[in-house]
């Protein structure tokens, strides 16, 4: 293998590289961080946001941006715990509020589309739009799913597990599997890669560009109903502030795994190790027992840094 090789290999992989370097050096400081059960929690805690990063990754391959992915799943988690707290059958309860969260995101595509709005105004306007009818609907207050048995059902997709596995990490395996599908296997997914490329010209090609809009912007706001169910059963009542600063949270993941915000290049499985990374540098900062107002320093710092490597990196690869 020449240099030229083994460069685009570590370019290639660099975030890979960065998540083993980050687990042996908070491993040598504190052995406990690759025990069972801190994995475990770690992978728990990181499963909502690699599940809503994966809407978002679609979105910026579009070269867009999904602001209200935080509202989204506030309002569907009120949704949801309302619904069961009626002791509605959790059959209904889950697909209903998938949907709903469908169509919440297909609203900010719509604006993207046909409004010729900004995806970063148009979403910043469903954020706070979809923020404000939440607190309006839950009153300020958490709402109960009550104590039933569909309850107890509910409750499961949030704190159950399945083969010593938390469950919302097998939905997290399950969402970026059938993602990474999608992407690479289906017209679609070839489709939001050639809009993020160059949206004008896949316009001249015959593609409609608005369903490509409506499909990742939809997805977006699916993928986060997903979370808020996770969010709300795990802890049996939905909190109407639910969710905030969840949107930055998955942008660092879909960044930190190596997606252009410039759209058209990204990896799903990138995203992944971008959450990976985000999860385990939050993990780690409670490990150490640093104060949060430190976190939130060193989250920022790792997201500067992933945006300023890539661009280096970019010029430096070889061709």
């Amino acid at each position: 293998m020449n240099k030229k090789s083994v460069t685009n290999l570590l370019i290639e992989y660099r975030s890979v590289l960065a998540l083993i370097v980050l687990i042996v050096i908070v491993t040598a400081i504190n052995p406990d961080f690759l025990s069972a059960g801190n994995i475990t929690n770690t992978l728990r805690q990181t499963s909502v946001n690699a599940i809503i990063a994966v809407g978002m990754t679609m979105v910026i391959l579009t070269a867009g941006i999904d602001l209200s992915v935080g509202s989204v799943l506030a309002l569907t988690g009120a949704i949801a715990a309302t619904m069961i707290g009626a002791d509605i059958s959790v059959w209904l309860t889950v697909p209903s509020v998938l949907l709903f969260g469908a169509i919440l995101g297909a609203f900010s595509a719509l604006l993207v589309a046909k409004g010729g709005i900004q995806p970063f105004i148009a979403t910043l306007v469903t954020m706070t739009l979809l923020r404000g009818v939440t607190l309006v609907y839950s009153d300020g207050r958490p709402i109960s799913t009550g104590f039933s048995e569909q309850a107890d059902a509910f409750a499961f997709l949030g704190a159950g597990q399945l083969g010593g596995i938390p469950v919302p990490v097998w939905i997290m395996a399950v969402v970026f599997i059938v993602a990474w599908y999608i992407l690479r296997h289906t017209p679609i997914g070839r489709y939001i890669y050639a809009v993020g490329g160059n949206a004008a010209a896949t316009r001249l090609s015959g593609i409609s560009t608005t369903k490509v809009y409506l499909f990742v912007y939809a997805a977006s706001g699916f993928f986060a109903a997903l979370a808020g169910i996770i969010v709300t059963a795990r802890l049996s009542s939905a909190q109407p502030t639910a969710g905030t600063m969840y949107e930055l949270d998955a942008i660092a993941a879909v960044v930190v795994g190596g997606t252009s915000l410039m759209g058209g290049k990204g990896k799903i499985f990138g995203t992944l190790i971008g959450a990976l990374i985000i999860g385990c540098l939050n993990n780690a900062l409670n490990l150490l027992d640093v104060s949060a107002y430190y976190q939130t320093i060193a989250k920022a710092l790792v997201i500067l840094i992933a945006v300023l490597a890539d661009r280096f990196l970019d010029r430096k690869r070889p061709t």
